[in-house]
């Protein structure tokens, strides 16, 4: 080793020219070895978790731009007037802005700003209503919003049941206005499980295929119509209470759908709940000395003898063999004969007050209808009847 002062006059620097300078000299005892290099497998982990978390951050960026680019999408629209068919459905609780990206994933509109903004500039759109609409590929934005707000435009199937049908007559009907037949409505009839009927119907539909107004969209089956109109009937027992109204009355559910099934048959108006009153009055007196516990109601015949439910019954017509013939059986039947609706259901939930015993509709026309509990009387009711169809009407 050699010395070298530093030729400033600094404190003296030491090496050993006899090292390379980028060698490191060997160890010495006592000496500190210096910190060893990072290994290879270390720097590996650390641009693997750079390049996850890169990753993450281009797919929250990538998300994100998706989602605003629905809120704030150029409103690019078509030019119109399209191409093709679709059948775009407007759901329960759908927004505008919901519409808008339905239709475009449907491929109807170019963008859903430029739907948002047709609807903003037309005041019928809050009206939109729940429903199938024929749209096209492609439209312009206006065309569509014109289209939706219009529900003459819905494709829909428009099914009428008025009040007083058995099941039988109300499968025709919808076959006749669907695409159905009545072998299809039937098979789903014979195994009701899907149709939501209550348990003291035991599985059978009559009565409970509620009269009204039906809708039935493109999609619809015979499983999904039958089950509207016991949804629909569902509605009306539950505005009527009809449970808890049997349960005061002292009869069962299903009994009180056959006394609501009777005086649909029965009656009209304000009529009903009278006609409800007479029929308990029956079932709870039966040792009255004069009705003995016959309710004696010409359409229980009727059904039995598998007819219209409005003919008039001969004398031979009211021995049919047949549990249904309140004219030979005491108590109800052993169901409902037909559909009752919400005037029916409510007279035999909560029917009038009376001592009456007996009915008679004096006027097939108006429907006037009195009441009595002499039998005497009721008789005068009956020649009263016999009179007006010998004299001013044909329909008797």
């Amino acid at each position: 080793m050699r010395d070298e002062q530093d030729p400033t006059g600094d404190d003296q620097m030491t090496y050993d020219d006899s090292v390379p300078f980028d060698e490191e000299p060997a160890h010495e005892p006592g000496r500190r070895r210096g910190a060893k290099r990072r290994s290879l497998p270390g720097c590996i982990a650390v641009l693997v978790a750079l390049a996850i978390i890169a990753g993450g951050f281009y797919f929250v960026v990538t998300w994100g731009m998706g989602v605003l680019k629905d809120q704030f999408d150029s409103a690019d629209d078509y030019s119109g007037p399209g191409h093709g068919k679709v059948s775009f459905e407007v759901h329960e609780g759908d927004t505008i802005a919901q519409m808008g990206r339905n239709l475009k994933s449907d491929g109807v509109v170019a963008s859903v700003q430029a739907f948002t903004d047709a609807a903003a500039a037309n005041a019928d759109s809050t009206k939109i209503q729940v429903g199938f609409y024929p749209l096209k590929k492609e439209m312009a934005a206006d065309d569509v919003v014109e289209i939706l707000v219009d529900p003459d435009n819905q494709v829909k199937d428009t099914v009428t049941i008025p009040e007083g049908l058995r099941a039988v007559d109300t499968i025709a009907i919808l076959a006749k206005k669907t695409k159905f037949s009545e072998e299809d409505f039937q098979k789903v009839i014979d195994k009701p499980d899907a149709l939501g009927l209550p348990d003291y119907a035991s599985g059978n539909v009559e009565g409970y295929l509620f009269p009204a107004t039906y809708d039935f969209g493109p999609t619809a089956t015979p499983t999904t119509m039958l089950k509207a109109m016991v949804d629909r009937w569902r509605q009306a027992a539950d505005d009527a209470d009809l449970e808890s109204a049997a349960a005061d009355l002292g009869y069962t559910p299903g009994e009180l759908m056959t006394v609501a099934s009777l005086v649909q048959a029965e009656g009209r108006g304000d009529a009903m709940p009278k006609i409800a009153r007479v029929i308990y009055n029956r079932l709870e007196n039966p040792d009255n000395g004069i009705t003995n516990g016959l309710l004696q109601i010409d359409a229980t015949v009727n059904y039995a003898l598998d007819r219209s439910l409005i003919a008039v019954p001969t004398e031979e017509d009211t021995k049919v063999d047949s549990p249904y013939n309140t004219y030979a059986n005491t108590g109800l039947p052993p169901g409902p004969i037909e559909a009752p609706g919400d005037d029916a259901i409510e007279a035999a939930a909560h029917p009038a007050e009376g001592d009456w015993l007996f009915y008679v509709t004096v006027n097939l026309a108006t429907a006037e209808t009195k009441f009595t509990a002499s039998y005497d009387e009721f008789l005068q009711f009956k020649q009263e009847l016999r009179d007006y169809c010998a004299t001013k009407s044909d329909r008797c």
